[in-house]
């Protein structure tokens, strides 16, 4: 059970679709923490911990986005847990 985190950049049509909504729900389901925003470029910025296979299996959801969503791009880079966040949120 190794813990990671994770810094995840999900660009398309991901801003005013529910997309925030979607991964703070992902994420509190498979009970990760930390967080997600928007970006002023409309990108949206996600930053989990949690264990590894769970990490991967949230960004597979994030890869699919709500349904009124369109995924072009996500970028991932992995960090060691900081066990900085007590739950998931949305930032705004």
């Amino acid at each position: 059970m190794t813990e990671k985190a994770c810094k995840i950049r999900v660009e398309g049509s991901v801003q005013g679709v529910g997309y925030r909504f979607f991964a703070q729900d992902k994420a509190q389901e498979y009970g990760l923490t930390g967080y997600v925003k928007n970006v002023y470029d409309g990108s949206v910025e996600v930053y989990a911990e949690g264990e590894t296979n769970i990490l991967n299996r949230f960004i597979e959801d994030l890869r699919q986005g709500p349904r009124m969503a369109r995924v072009e791009r996500v970028d991932v880079q992995w960090f060691d847990a900081k066990k900085q966040y007590e739950s998931f949120t949305i930032s705004f």
